[in-house]
């Protein structure tokens, strides 16, 4: 199998994609300055003042972390005008996760354009951060993650797309256009018949190329399959993606997901059923100010 990426992504034929994802030069390397963040540790004022650096340094991170600080979700009623106001209204580790996750879903704007739309990725991915918010408020405090974990991996949890369309342009375009015009079949029935891999294994194969952490990693694999013993290890994160995307169902991109929610599904994560109509209008909710903020 040859490492060059642009061989790899410009062959007339099919390629096996469980075997090029294994290979470095195929994948987009991880943006600088999502390296700097994720090594940064928050843990002295020299660090913090780092954290803020980095974002300004960024226009549209700082755009970003300024809209959400000022969101009724995420922020304060007082209105922020400046990173460092945001980061005094959202605190430091909730800003560098927020940092981390649009700084790797720049990556979207490297693909090519076609069928594959990354504005709807980044809606999506910005309406599920933001639901799964809404539904760690609802969560008893024993077992709820804390907020920049939520996030990250609710901006993260679908980045297997953009491997997708950096390892094959062609088929990532084929699948995009099946299912808009499939809107009724599974996704990844679809994704298995015409790839024989999904995004969630190719969005965990991309996130161990990058060193991200386990947890991660675990989340993006088991996203839509929140039951298998695997995924153990990225609860309750992995059942409360797969909640938030079955209340959120078409919201941004379609993933075709069976939007039917059981007892257990509320259940799982410590929350009364009886709460799920008043929680599922908050998530629709916060969905929107997620497109605000987007």
């Amino acid at each position: 199998m040859p490492t060059d990426s642009t061989h790899i992504t410009s062959s007339d034929e099919n390629i096996d994609l469980r075997q090029a994802v294994k290979y470095i030069d195929a994948l987009p390397a991880l943006p600088v300055i999502a390296q700097k963040l994720l090594a940064l540790k928050i843990d002295t004022d020299e660090n913090e003042r780092e954290l803020l650096m980095l974002v300004e340094q960024d226009p549209q991170i700082s755009a970003k972390i300024i809209g959400l600080s000022n969101s009724a979700t995420l922020g304060s009623k007082r209105k922020t005008t400046s990173v460092k106001e945001a980061a005094i209204s959202l605190g430091m580790n909730r800003v560098k996760s927020i940092a981390t996750g649009i700084a790797i879903m720049s990556l979207s704007t490297k693909v090519s354009a076609g069928k594959f739309k990354t504005q709807d990725l980044w809606l999506h991915s910005f309406g599920i951060a933001f639901a799964m918010l809404g539904i760690a408020r609802a969560m008893p405090a024993k077992i709820r993650p804390k907020d920049d974990q939520v996030f990250l991996a609710g901006i993260l949890h679908d980045i297997g797309y953009l491997a997708l369309a950096f390892l094959d342009p062609k088929r990532s375009d084929q699948l995009h256009f099946r299912l808009a015009v499939e809107p009724d079949y599974p996704a990844l029935n679809i994704e298995q018949e015409m790839l024989e891999i999904s995004h969630d294994e190719l969005g965990a194969e991309l996130a161990r190329h990058w060193n991200l952490p386990d947890e991660i990693v675990t989340v993006l694999r088991y996203h839509h399959t929140p039951d298998v013993i695997e995924a153990a290890a990225g609860q309750p994160i992995v059942h409360m993606i797969n909640l938030a995307e079955k209340l959120l169902a078409s919201f941004g991109m379609n993933e075709h997901v069976d939007a039917n929610i059981s007892d257990e599904d509320w259940e799982v994560l410590g929350i009364d059923p009886s709460k799920a109509d008043e929680i599922s209008v908050q998530v629709a909710e916060q969905a929107e100010q997620a497109a605000a903020v987007y």
